[in-house]
């Protein structure tokens, strides 16, 4: 049970949804200055982290912040909260935003740290949420962040992505450290499809990996991948450069070239020649490249616009062709113009 110090009438109190790597490690942070309540889907997390300060799981033998509280029921995470953080994966946030709905204030500000795209309806994480809960004052938060390196202290920079000044202004005040900074940008539609087309290229980045391809693949193949995500971003609305910045270029880069990042793992996987099933039997966290790549693939077609990439990668994750086969494939398709779709 949640200590009653997390249930103080009148005061700021942040709600962080889902124990995962990433929602461990904000909660982290905001608890630093502000009174935080992480929600566990495990009753044996959630005791981890009160009784032992850690979330070996996730985080190895990390310590988290002392005040840093924690609980498995959804009520007494929700009570009382002014600010809501939802850091579930994203096949799973309709169906915890709706167990929830009725606890929850639609005058509540609600951030999302989930990079993903809900399957069938293809809405970003920022609309499911609006959508089941009515709250209209949301954000996107993002960023080349690998949650064993925040919680580690090591510096990076993030950034909120929010029509809503305000609530940019609550987040930095709240997550800004020495070691984390955090900018503002006013393009969510872009940050969220950047942020969600990203794990699909670190899968990409991973087989090449695996199947042995040097620096120079790497590198052109980041590059095309920015091409591809840019290109889908902008024809749904957001705009160039927020894919030349933190949530763009420098999230890509991160997740594409660290062996912490679990897409880059399962890429990695599947370049040595494991299949799928087994790979994701092996894992104990979600790899969310492998759900969004053929959304990916569908919302291209749906705007007519080319993802080769997203493409090859769903067709590897199908099992309907070999990782060789990628390569070949994207290695066929000849010359072209290089910012095609993306120049205003």
């Amino acid at each position: 049970m949640a200590d009653d110090k997390y249930l103080v009438n009148g005061s700021e109190r942040v709600c962080v949804l889902g124990a995962g790597s990433w929602g461990t490690t904000v909660a982290n942070l905001i608890s630093r200055s502000t009174k935080t309540i992480l929600w566990a889907r495990s009753q044996e997390i959630a005791q981890e982290i009160n009784e032992n300060h850690t979330n070996n799981k996730y985080l190895a033998n990390n310590v988290l912040s002392a005040d840093l509280g924690a609980t498995h029921q959804l009520d007494q995470a929700l009570h009382r909260c002014t600010l809501i953080v939802v850091a579930v994966p994203s096949h799973g946030v309709r169906a915890i935003l709706e167990a929830a709905c009725t606890m929850i204030d639609p005058r509540v500000p609600t951030v999302s740290l989930t990079k993903g795209i809900e399957a069938k309806s293809n809405l970003r994480m920022t609309q499911v949420i609006s959508e089941v809960t009515g709250v209209s004052r949301v954000g996107f938060l993002t960023g080349p962040n690998l949650a064993g390196e925040v919680i580690e202290g090591q510096p990076t920079a993030s950034v909120i992505a929010t029509t809503d000044d305000e609530l940019g202004a609550l987040i930095q005040r709240l997550v800004h450290s020495k070691t984390m900074l955090v900018y503002r940008n006013r393009d969510v539609v872009g940050s969220e499809i950047a942020g969600a087309l990203k794990n699909v290229m670190a899968i990409a980045a991973g087989m090449a990996a695996g199947l042995g391809f040097g620096d120079n693949s790497r590198a052109a193949l980041i590059t095309r991948a920015l091409a591809e995500v840019g290109r889908l971003g902008v024809r749904l609305g957001g705009r160039p450069m927020t894919f030349a910045g933190l949530a763009g270029l420098g999230d890509l880069v991160a997740t594409c070239s660290s062996p912490r990042s679990r897409n880059y793992c399962v890429g990695r996987m599947l370049g040595q020649g494991m299949g799928i099933d087994e790979i994701m039997g092996k894992m104990n966290m979600v790899a969310e490249g492998v759900k969004t790549a053929p959304v990916a693939v569908e919302l291209g077609s749906t705007h007519q616009v080319d993802m080769p990439i997203s493409r090859e990668i769903s067709r590897v994750l199908a099992s309907i062709q070999t990782p060789g086969e990628c390569v070949a494939n994207l290695l066929d398709r000849g010359p072209g113009d290089e910012l095609e779709g993306i120049e205003n």
